[in-house]
C-alpha cells in the first residue's frame, strides 16, 4: 500500500484519487480551497459524474480516501505526489501551466524524504523538465526525488469506468525505481492484463496531446462528411457504420453532431497547435480540425435561423441540452453556447433545459430562462434545438411537443429523433447528414 496525495480536487484529481484509493492505497485529495474540501468532507461531490459518488463514499468509509486543505502536511505524509491542477487555455491558445509551477514550488518547500512527483494534469511537452528544475531550485535540503508523467485518458460521463478499466496506463519515467513505484500503484490493472507502458517523460506528455488531437480530428472529419452527405442526399449514419467496420478506422468518434466541446478537445487541439508553432512547425491537420469545428457550430446556427424564417428577431427558441455531451454537467465550449449567443444577438429569446447542467450554464450566460422539464422549456416556442443527446430527449412525445409549440419546428443536431415520425407529425425539421429531411 502506498500513501498518495493528489493536489487538486477537480475532475481529474477527484476521479483519479478515488480510483487509486479503490486499488487499496491510502489517498489524500488536497486542495487550497477550504470551501471545496469542506463540501467533500460533508459527503457532497462538486461535479456530476456517474458512479463517482458511490466510489468516493465506498473508499471514505473504508478509511482509504480523505480530503484536506493542508497541502503542506499532505505532501510530507505521502510517498507519491500527483499534480492534478487545471491547465486552462491562454490567450494565445497555449496551455497555462502557472498552477503547475506554483504546486511544484510548494512541493519543493515541503519535501522531507524521497518521493515520486507525478503530473496527472494535461501539460505541454517539456513541462516535466520544467517541474524538475523548479523543484530542484526551491528544495530546502538534500532530499532526492523522481519525476514521472502519468497522463489521464478519462471521458466525462464514463470517467469512473475509464479509470478502473482503462485501455492502457502510460508511465513516463526516466529510471526503473520510479517506474516500479508507479507500477505498484496500478498493479490491480496489471493483474487484469491491462498494459502498463513505460516511456520517457517527454513521450508520455506527447501521447496525451496526440491522442486527444486525433480524436478531435476524427470528429471534425465525420462532421464534414455529414455536410457532404446532406448535399448529396446520402445518410451519414450508414456511411459511418460502414467506415467503422473497417478495423483500421473503428466506429468510435464517428458520430456527427454540432461540433466538439468540453474541457479537453478544444483546449488540447489549440495547445498542440501552439506547441508546434513554438518549435517551427505547423500541424495543418489539427488547425484544419479547429477551423472545421467552429464552422460546424456556425452551421448549426444557420440551420436554426433558416428553420424559423431566416432571422431570430422576436423568436422564442428552446434549447434542449446545454452540456457538451450527456452524463456530465460540463458546458465548457458546448455548441449550445454558440447557438444561445447567436439567438440573443439576433434579437430572440432563449428557453433552456438540461437534466443536469442548468446551473452551470446560468453561471456563464445571462438573460435566458431555465426550466426543469423539456415540456416547460418548449411551451410557446417558435423552434426547438436539441443540442445534447440526453436519453430523455430520445423519447420526446412529438405529438405533445407539437401541441405546446407555436410552430412545429425542430433542429436535431444529434440525430436522435426518428425522421419518419417527424414527417408523420408534420414537423419542419433539419438534422446533421441524414438524407431524408425537409429543410436545408
Amino acid at each position: 500500500m502506498k500513501k498518495i496525495t493528489f493536489i487538486g480536487t477537480g475532475y481529474v484529481g477527484l476521479v483519479s484519487g478515488a480510483g487509486i484509493s479503490d486499488f487499496g492505497h491510502k489517498v489524500i485529495c488536497a486542495d487550497i480551497s477550504k470551501e471545496k474540501i469542506c463540501t467533500l468532507n460533508n459527503g457532497e461531490i462538486p461535479i456530476y459524474e456517474p458512479g463517482l459518488n458511490d466510489l468516493v463514499k465506498k473508499n471514505v468509509d473504508a478509511g482509504r480516501l480523505s480530503f484536506s486543505s493542508n497541502i503542506e502536511n499532505s505532501i510530507k505524509d505521502s510517498d507519491i505526489i500527483f499534480i492534478a491542477v487545471g491547465t486552462p487555455e491562454s490567450n494565445d491558445g497555449s496551455a497555462d501551466i502557472s498552477a503547475v509551477k506554483s504546486v511544484a514550488i510548494l512541493i519543493a518547500e515541503n519535501l522531507n524524504d524521497y518521493k515520486v512527483i507525478c503530473t496527472k494534469s494535461t501539460v505541454p511537452v517539456g513541462t516535466g523538465e520544467l517541474v524538475k528544475n523548479i523543484i530542484s531550485e526551491n528544495i530546502n535540503n538534500n532530499v532526492s526525488f523522481d519525476y514521472v508523467s502519468n497522463p489521464e485518458f478519462l471521458r466525462e460521463g464514463s470517467a469512473v469506468n475509464d479509470f478502473l478499466w482503462p485501455d492502457r496506463v502510460v508511465i513516463g519515467a526516466d529510471n526503473k525505481r520510479s517506474f516500479n513505484i508507479m507500477k505498484e500503484v496500478y498493479d490491480p490493472l496489471y493483474i487484469n492484463n491491462k498494459p502498463i507502458l513505460n516511456t520517457s517523460i517527454v513521450t508520455a506528455e506527447m501521447i496525451k496531446y496526440a491522442a486527444n488531437a486525433f480524436l478531435a480530428l476524427k470528429i471534425s472529419y465525420i462532421n464534414e462528411v455529414a455536410n457532404l452527405c446532406e448535399a448529396l442526399g446520402a445518410d451519414v449514419h450508414q456511411v459511418a457504420k460502414a467506415m467503422g467496420k473497417d478495423g483500421r478506422i473503428s466506429p468510435k468518434f464517428l458520430h456527427p453532431g454540432p461540433g466538439f466541446g468540453g474541457s479537453c478537445f478544444p483546449k488540447d487541439t489549440k495547445a498542440i497547435s501552439a506547441l508546434s508553432r513554438e518549435n517551427g512547425l505547423t500541424m495543418n491537420t489539427i488547425e484544419a480540425a479547429i477551423k472545421a469545428n467552429q464552422y460546424q457550430k456556425d452551421r448549426m446556427v444557420k440551420k436554426m435561423k433558416h428553420l424559423v424564417g431566416g432571422h431570430f428577431k422576436d423568436k422564442k427558441i428552446s434549447i434542449l441540452g446545454l452540456s457538451f455531451k450527456p452524463n456530465t454537467d460540463d458546458v465548457r465550449d458546448s455548441a449550445s453556447i454558440d447557438m444561445i449567443n447567436a439567438i440573443k444577438k439576433g434579437g430572440g429569446s432563449v428557453r433552456a433545459y438540461d437534466p443536469i447542467a442548468n446551473e452551470m450554464m446560468n453561471d456563464i450566460i445571462d438573460d435566458i430562462k431555465f426550466f426543469e422539464s423539456w415540456e416547460d422549456a418548449c411551451l410557446d416556442a417558435d423552434g426547438v434545438a436539441i443540442m445534447t443527446e440526453w436519453n430523455e430527449f430520445r423519447a420526446i412525445n412529438l405529438e405533445q411537443l407539437k401541441k405546446i409549440m407555436n410552430e412545429p419546428v425542430l433542429l436535431d443536431t444529434r440525430n436522435i429523433i426518428n425522421i419518419k415520425k417527424l414527417n408523420e407529425h408534420n414537423f419542419k425539421f433539419d438534422n446533421v447528414g441524414r438524407g431524408d429531411h425537409n429543410a436545408h
